[in-house]
């Protein structure tokens, strides 16, 4: 981490991400914890895909707030930008999604393709990041990497975006423009049939930055604010608790939209993308103010060193807690099972297995999760971050004084 990122630096908002990188986990297995837990509550922890949108605003809360007083749209800028952005990002993202094609290879599982002729080929639109302009391809190799589609036009926009903040003083109509280029790129391509480019309304506005733009756009407009106001309050208004329920409160509004036919969640009804997008966006802002302008219980808790490594690590486990690092751990459970069975029949013992649960066993899953992604991120991912930014990749590395 550079200098002006240690200053820029706020404990509580890394912890945040563990938070953002968990509600996605219990999102995709909440149906493996109670099989007879009431449908309603079933469909609220279904709508906790709202970690993504929590990730959204924060980079653009951490684009701006660290680079908006800096940014200057020359060559140099840009290439140390982009070697800092890529130095935090891509490393793991290939490496994992490298695995994901090796397994593959072995396996053919036809969700990592969907469908599409050439393996070789989606890898390469994979790793380029341009699968995620492709409905059809969007949840391949990765799933859950679409979202990086979406982070990676953000980061490549930012800078245009803040000049044009700095000099035309226009913030809103940035990301109503671009949303009106979604559209019209949905109205151009939606009868082309090529693996659903830009292929439907839904999925440019949750599934393309055109759609989502608003949520990066409420995350550097809160950059700005704390900027310019400072970073301490002295009323009691708690806008940590505030925003924080607010965010539920969203989540359940979702939870309570009917499914529109072909999709899954409240979240694809037209009422769950407003909320989704905007009214969410605004909450998890609302949330972060109050993370970083008082002193709260929920602030000191993210804030905590092991909270904090957690979510230094939480990129690598939202990379791998769909996919084949999960497949193999919890086939890795249900052999312990398997061999726990056996071992009673060989004592003559009719006990309980402690992996005969489902919902222990995600559990379980979930820790182990979590240990390889501590493990990968202070041994793979770290170093690997401090060698980009410290070698000649796109710009030489200015040397120590």
């Amino acid at each position: 981490m550079s200098q002006r990122e240690q200053q820029n630096y706020i404990p509580a908002l890394t912890g945040v991400r563990a938070l953002a990188a968990y509600l996605v986990f219990i999102s995709h297995y909440e149906y493996t914890f109670d099989k007879n837990c009431p449908h309603f509550i079933q469909r609220f922890f279904f709508e906790f895909h709202i970690g993504v949108t929590i990730f959204f605003v924060l980079s653009g809360f951490l684009i701006a707030f660290r680079y908006y007083d800096n940014f200057s749209l020359t060559k140099d800028w840009f290439k140390q930008y982009l070697k800092n952005r890529v130095a935090r990002i891509y490393p793991m993202y290939f490496l994992i999604t490298a695995g994901a094609f090796i397994v593959y290879y072995f396996t053919r599982e036809p969700n990592v393709v969907n469908g599409f002729p050439s393996a070789i080929g989606l890898f390469f639109m994979h790793i380029t990041f341009v699968r995620g302009f492709f409905h059809q391809l969007n949840f391949t190799g990765v799933a859950q990497g679409w979202s990086l589609t979406v982070e990676e036009c953000f980061y490549f926009s930012a800078p245009i975006a803040f000049y044009f903040i700095h000099r035309y003083k226009k913030f809103w109509l940035q990301p109503v423009l671009i949303t009106a280029f979604g559209f019209l790129m949905v109205l151009i391509f939606r009868n082309v049939n090529w693996y659903g480019f830009f292929g439907d309304f839904t999925f440019m506005m949750l599934y393309t930055f055109f759609g989502r733009s608003f949520e990066f756009f409420v995350g550097i407009k809160l950059a700005l604010m704390i900027r310019q106001k400072g970073f301490h309050r002295t009323n009691k208004f708690k806008f940590t608790y505030i925003g924080f329920f607010s965010i539920f409160f969203c989540v359940w509004l979702m939870s309570l939209l009917p499914v529109p036919a072909g999709w899954t969640a409240g979240l694809h009804n037209p009422f769950g993308i407003i909320i989704n997008n905007y009214l969410l966006a605004l909450s998890i802002a609302t949330f972060f103010y109050g993370l970083i302008t008082e002193t709260t219980v929920m602030k000191r808790i993210l804030a905590n060193p092991f909270v904090e490594l957690l979510g230094k690590s939480s990129y690598i486990f939202y990379l791998i807690h769909l996919g084949y690092m999960y497949v193999f751990i919890y086939n890795g459970i249900n052999w312990l099972n398997d061999k726990t069975f056996i071992l009673y029949d060989k004592w003559g013992v009719d006990w309980h297995s402690p992996f005969e649960y489902e919902g222990v066993n995600i559990l379980y899953a979930f820790i182990l999760l979590n240990v390889v992604s501590v493990i990968l991120f202070k041994f793979i991912e770290e170093p690997l971050n401090h060698f980009i930014r410290k070698s000649d990749f796109l710009i030489k590395a200015k040397p120590k004084q």
